[in-house]
């Protein structure tokens, strides 16, 4: 993938997100940005989103309702999710074994280049 350019739009997306510490839609940042004065276009916030999780700068995942959500990544490494369905609240967390189980799987029916993702949906202490 090319370099991408540092541009206003794109640092006023990646400095929004240091500020949330849950996931958004692209919908819940482009209107963060509107309410700070930015002119950005919808189209161009999901855009720079899509960039910044291809590059490892923010965690993609699909939420329950089926929408794209993004949140600053905050681990390295490769990770899963707990997320709160009540207040959003998410946790990484490293799930010990399902590398090895999913590696197995793949191998069993001949699959290469597997990727995956998990992201388990409850409810945190203060929402139960």
């Amino acid at each position: 993938m090319a370099a991408q350019r540092n541009t206003r739009q794109r640092d006023a997306v990646r400095a929004i997100m240091t500020d949330f510490d849950d996931f958004r839609t692209a919908q819940d940042v482009h209107s963060a940005l509107l309410i700070q004065g930015e002119t950005i276009g919808l189209a161009t916030v999901y855009r720079r989103l899509q960039t910044m999780a291809q590059t490892g700068e923010v965690d993609a995942i699909r939420t329950a309702d089926g929408a794209l959500a993004y949140r600053n990544c905050q681990a390295a490494d490769h990770h899963h999710h707990l997320i709160c369905r009540g207040c959003g609240k998410t946790q990484e967390v490293a799930l010990h074994g399902v590398e090895q189980m999913l590696s197995d799987a793949a191998a069993e029916y001949s699959f290469h280049e597997l990727d995956h993702e998990i992201e388990l949906f409850g409810l945190c202490a203060d929402c139960y």
